[in-house]
């Protein structure tokens, strides 16, 4: 498996030679750029002559590489003069929440996020604890190509630190945010199961949800021990036996996280999926409910309607943004937004931090869902989806052969359909508003692939819609 590096960081499988996989070699490389990045930003000398060193926040996932890429980030973080805070097993939130708690400069997330267990990451966050921007990006991959950096001489070695009360930390903040309701999330006394995926959310979320006042917590692939029990992308394919507990519990709902605990997705009472898409759509409407006057939203051009709607049912504006969490929370600060994310299951609330959270989704939606609950104790996972706009997207991908030319098919797609409302940040997005529908044409950055999504009122017409431009693609080779 090649090895990938992007603006975001570098990703691979453990493993075999440098440069193809994710080695020590490159693990180290990449790590003393990023830290000979920071240095040229906000490496200090006082009047003194006292050097004010750069500290960055180190954190990982459970994965079964992560104690040996965190062993060698620290070492050579340290080696170059950087100051560590390591939180150990931690999430990706909790760090992004812990790099501005320590006034770092930066962070970096030892995950791979849904990728399976062999894959391991190097996620890399700025002082404000989100990730960097594209030119901020380059940079750090530049200087990783030229080994352009140099390291600390004895004297000036980083020092080493541990917080071991960071997830307690995030953990108190998400419950005391206005729109998060303990006392009504222990009355309604739910019933609950939790999928850890053998990484830190067993942990984490069953901590939380105690906190939360939850009455009974069961937790499933609990041991952090990075052997997946399962696909770790919280999907419906992947969530059989978390569907199958909650039934044999009588559990009110269940709870699936990936490893590194920023995605999240909800199973209903009957074992059924509330869909992941829904996570953020559920939660949104609660905030919005909660404030007067219009509110904001934002989500990814690949995300459902459904935010839409109910942002405008409301009277607030909705807005979209190009995929990916940078580029969403770029959007949701220039528009004010007071909740956004994306449909994989990201909840953004503002509030907490710029950054997708699993905790602070799961304490929004209980508290939502825990209120109708008390108001009509029948109230369950499955009338909550229900009460939600309807809407079904179907995904489909498109080899591209030697010789398509995706740049001019989407220019000729773009001509044809001229009179619908179009929009091009992002590939293309076709939005045609009578009929609720759209679809988004995106060729990949990575791959010789073209995707195409597609969403409708129902899984046929958007399977139809999908397959109709797929065929309009093939046909404009």
């Amino acid at each position: 498996m090649a090895l990938i590096k992007s603006i975001s960081g570098i990703r691979g499988t453990i493993g075999g030679l440098q440069g193809d996989n994710l080695t020590p070699i490159d693990i180290v490389k990449f790590t003393c750029a990023f830290a000979q990045f920071l240095k040229i930003r906000y490496e200090k000398t006082d009047a003194r002559g006292a050097r004010r060193a750069v500290r960055v926040v180190v954190g990982r996932d459970g994965r079964m590489s992560g104690d040996m890429v965190n062993r060698l980030v620290t070492g050579s973080l340290l080696g170059m003069g950087v100051n560590v805070v390591d939180l150990g097993l931690s999430t990706t939130p909790t760090v992004e929440m812990a790099v501005t708690h320590h006034r770092a400069q930066g962070g970096i997330i030892l995950t791979a996020s849904h990728n399976p267990a062999e894959w391991n990451a190097l996620k890399l966050l700025g002082h404000s604890g989100e990730f960097l921007d594209a030119a901020e990006g380059q940079e750090v991959l530049a200087l990783a190509e030229k080994m352009d950096f140099s390291a600390a001489p004895v004297r000036q070695l980083g020092k080493l630190t541990y917080d071991t009360q960071a997830i307690a930390y995030h953990i108190a903040k998400v419950l005391h945010l206005r729109d998060v309701d303990p006392y009504t999330i222990k009355k309604a006394r739910l019933r609950v199961v939790v999928d850890g995926i053998n990484s830190t959310g067993g942990d984490v979320i069953s901590r939380l949800l105690k906190t939360l006042g939850v009455q009974s917590v069961k937790v499933i692939n609990g041991i952090p021990n990075g052997n997946f029990a399962h696909n770790p992308e919280p999907l419906p394919a992947h969530l059989t036996e978390l569907s199958e507990k909650v039934r044999n519990y009588k559990a009110d709902l269940g709870i699936s996280v990936d490893p590194d605990v920023d995605r999240l997705a909800f199973v209903c009472e009957d074992g059924s999926m509330f869909g992941e898409e829904y996570t953020l759509v559920s939660v949104a409407r609660y905030v919005l409910g909660n404030r007067r006057g219009p509110n904001n939203t934002v989500s990814n051009m690949s995300s459902t309607r459904a935010l839409r709607d109910i942002t405008e049912d409301i009277g607030g504006q909705y807005f979209s943004a190009p995929v990916g969490e940078v580029n969403v929370v770029a959007r949701m600060k220039q528009v004010k937004a007071v909740i956004g994310g994306e449909g994989n299951g990201g909840v953004i609330y503002p509030a907490l931090h710029y950054g997708r959270d699993a905790l602070v989704g799961v304490a929004l939606f209980l508290s939502a869902f825990a209120k109708q609950r008390l108001k009509d104790e029948t109230f369950s996972m499955t009338r909550f989806r229900d009460s939600l706009p309807s809407y079904v997207i179907s995904k489909n991908r498109i080899d591209l052969s030697p010789g398509m030319k995706p740049d001019a098919i989407l220019a000729k797609i773009r001509k044809k359909y001229a009179s619908e409302k179009i929009s091009t940040e992002d590939g293309i997005r076709i939005d045609f508003e009578k009929t609720r529908e759209w679809v988004q044409l995106r060729k990949s950055n990575t791959e010789p692939i073209m995707r195409v999504y597609a969403e409708s009122t129902t899984a046929k017409k958007a399977e139809a819609l999908g397959k109709k431009f797929v065929n309009e693609i093939k046909q404009s080779k």
